[in-house]
């Protein structure tokens, strides 16, 4: 058995920042080649269905759902292996570095049935779990890969809209079945396959790289750390997503749980209506058993990420000066959507998003403000946390200002350019402008190559696969 699956199997605990990578992982990182650009979804489903047909007597291909637009959604699965595991790339359409890591991981099963054997999996591999909102991502997806050209043709759907995010939830106030078919294709595969191990690929985009994990586990930490350093991405030292995310280790956190969102948001005496929609595809599998991890790792490296150097300014100053850009972004992105409102005849995928995460914006700075207030927030500030607050400001502006343009650009396009509308496309082009050039001189420009963060990802697989086969 490969040295990594023994560790892994004694649950011996790496001694941390010695440990170098076992031999087994370290040959399986050295087969991920270079990258110069995403897939898109047609290249993810093509490379996958070669796979099946030239590997019959290993691998399947089978339709497991369709899109609200009617787009199949597809798995293939390889190996025979006693217990199951489940891996699907992009349930948000704006991260696809799981594109690449599914077609890489799915190659290797099917070239290599000495690693089919050490997993004793079956896996299962969803090729696209978002294939109509990959498809309006498409644009960045071959570069070049500045934040001006991202935000431009970026896309992320409403809350009530994104796969990971629409599984059953009910929570005190709280209540969601809105399920989309997307996401109930994944339901139905977790509930068919009762997975051992699962991973839904997704990724960040500034900052540094950092982990969940469905509970606390204490060998992996380390590991997946030592895959982050082998490649020089630094680990998030930073802000957590949500206030409500708890730390298990450095750079590694216990996932997300909406009903801990809920309870903070309602603690700090804010609506958590606003925020908490379904939950996610790990609390449906958890009446399983199954245990998830989540790779988060950016496109650009940001050297200030891991930095905990302590800064003259308190904590306290930080956080508002981060709600204070959250602020001025709200009120610029408010007046362009509300001022345009009474033109728009579409409800497109983008007027929809906007809908959305408009409001959120607002939230946020006022949970950065109510953070502040706290006694705690007298300490001194780090780096890290003034990097990740500042990052945060110039991601929002860059995403969701790009997508109000894409919605006034697109009324424009139907034949829609009635005064109003073209009034405020302008005028948010021009801010948007500023906003690009102040995020591209004030955040480092440097992109991370993407086989790394492939390589990072791929090998985070077969290290929680390999631990989930030994727990209880």
């Amino acid at each position: 058995m490969p040295s990594l699956t023994r560790r892994l199997h004694t649950g011996e605990v790496p001694t941390e920042r010695t440990e170098v990578l076992d031999p087994w992982l370290t040959s399986e990182l050295d087969t991920v080649p270079g990258f110069d650009r995403f897939l898109t979804v047609d290249e993810i489903t093509a490379a996958l269905a070669r796979l099946a047909a030239d590997h019959q007597q290993v691998a399947t291909w089978r339709r497991i759902g369709t899109s609200r637009l009617g787009e199949p959604i597809l798995c293939l699965t390889v190996g025979d292996g006693p217990a199951h595991a489940l891996v699907g790339a992009m349930p948000h359409p704006n991260e696809p570095i799981g594109g690449l890591t599914v077609v890489h991981l799915a190659s290797r099963l099917c070239a290599d049935g000495e690693l089919r054997r050490a997993t004793g999996y079956t896996w299962h591999i969803v090729a696209c779990l978002d294939p109509d909102g990959t498809r309006l991502n498409e644009g960045w997806f071959a570069g070049p890969f500045t934040k001006t050209h991202y935000g431009r043709h970026f896309y992320r759907p409403a809350g009530d809209e994104q796969v990971e995010w629409t599984f059953p939830f009910s929570y005190k106030r709280a209540y969601f079945d809105q399920v989309l078919p997307e996401t109930l294709a994944l339901m139905r595969l977790i509930d068919e396959t009762r997975p051992t191990f699962m991973t839904t690929l997704h990724n960040a985009e500034m900052g540094g790289a950092f982990f969940y994990l469905s509970r606390p586990e204490p060998v992996l930490p380390g590991l997946l750390r030592e895959l982050a350093g082998r490649y020089g991405v630094p680990l998030h030292a930073g802000e957590p997503e949500h206030p409500s995310v708890r730390r298990l280790e450095e750079a590694v956190y216990q996932t997300p749980d909406m009903r801990e969102a809920y309870d903070y948001m309602e603690k700090m005496g804010q609506d958590p209506a606003v925020m908490i929609g379904g939950g996610a595809s790990d609390s449906h599998a958890a009446r399983y058993g199954t245990f998830s991890l989540t790779a988060e790792l950016p496109y650009w490296i940001d050297p200030g990420a891991a930095d905990r150097t302590e800064l003259s300014a308190s904590y306290r100053d930080l956080l508002l000066d981060q709600a204070a850009g959250l602020r001025a972004t709200s009120a610029a992105l408010v007046e362009a959507l509300h001022g345009a409102r009474p033109d728009l005849v579409s409800r497109s995928p983008f007027v929809r998003a906007s809908d959305f995460f408009v409001p959120v914006i607002g939230t946020t700075a006022e949970t950065c403000e109510l953070r502040a207030a706290e006694p705690a927030a007298e300490r001194p500030g780090t780096v890290a946390e003034r990097q990740s607050g500042q990052a945060m400001v110039h991601s929002f502006r860059l995403r969701f200002g790009g997508m109000l343009l894409r919605a006034l650009e697109g009324e424009l396009a139907i034949g829609n350019g009635t005064p109003t509308i073209r009034r405020h496309a302008l005028s948010l082009a021009r801010t948007y402008d500023e906003w690009c050039a102040e995020a591209e001189s004030g955040m480092p420009e440097e992109t991370i190559p993407i086989g790394d963060l492939v390589a990072i990802q791929y090998g985070s697989i077969l290290a929680g696969a390999a631990r989930a086969a030994t727990m209880p």
